[in-house]
């Protein structure tokens, strides 16, 4: 008997309205041809012009494959439930997308200086630099050295976290940033299969 492996994701994309096995599975079979079988075979036809979010269940796909291929064994070793999301595909936008990404980088710039202002007010740190001053040196701060010693290490202390320069990684550990945001998509796929779930829209 025939053993074929399906792999699948949490979630996958897609942009063609016409998806296969393939698209949303790694599929191993010691016969090639019946691994090729299997993937070509067609899943789901997204109908409708826009963007939506599909939950399918693993069963639905090992029925599918053995009322096509009867007699296999079929073995999942991924998702028993994940999320198809179809992306209608958009032409070509260089220009708005360098847009967005100027406005949010001065959003981003301008509220972590307001943010740091703020903090720096609050606690009173230039009175401290003052104090610390005053106490190694024994004298009053004629000079902005403690300062600008402050904004550096601000500085790079925003490098390490970012993790990045000029698209070049300072490390190849992720950064707090990625781990939250693949925990925020990971507990969202969750919810929305739950939900897909609840109210019986589970492609079963």
């Amino acid at each position: 008997m025939d053993v074929v492996y399906l792999k699948l994701p949490q979630e996958v994309q897609v942009v063609n309205r016409k998806i296969y096995l393939k698209d949303v599975a790694e599929i191993y079979c010691e016969e090639d041809c019946l691994a090729k079988r299997i993937g070509d075979m067609i899943l789901y036809t997204v109908k409708g012009d826009k963007n939506e979010k599909i939950v399918f269940s693993v069963m639905k796909i090992i029925r599918q494959v053995q009322k096509e291929c009867p007699g296999i064994q079929i073995e999942s070793i991924g998702e028993s439930d994940f999320i198809l999301e179809y992306k209608m595909p958009k032409a070509d936008q260089k220009v708005m997308e360098r847009c967005k990404l100027i406005l949010v980088s001065l959003i981003v710039f301008l509220g972590s200086a307001f943010t740091i202002m703020t903090f720096n007010t609050d606690v009173s740190v230039g009175d401290v630099f003052d104090n610390l001053y005053r106490l190694i040196l024994g004298h009053k701060k004629d000079s902005a050295i403690m300062e600008t010693a402050y904004s550096i290490g601000i500085f790079v202390g925003i490098l390490g976290f970012y993790n990045h320069f000029k698209g070049s990684k300072l490390k190849n550990d992720p950064t707090p940033i990625h781990i939250e945001m693949r925990n925020y998509e990971e507990e969202m796929n969750k919810a929305i299969i739950k939900n897909a779930d609840r109210e019986n829209e589970t492609k079963k």
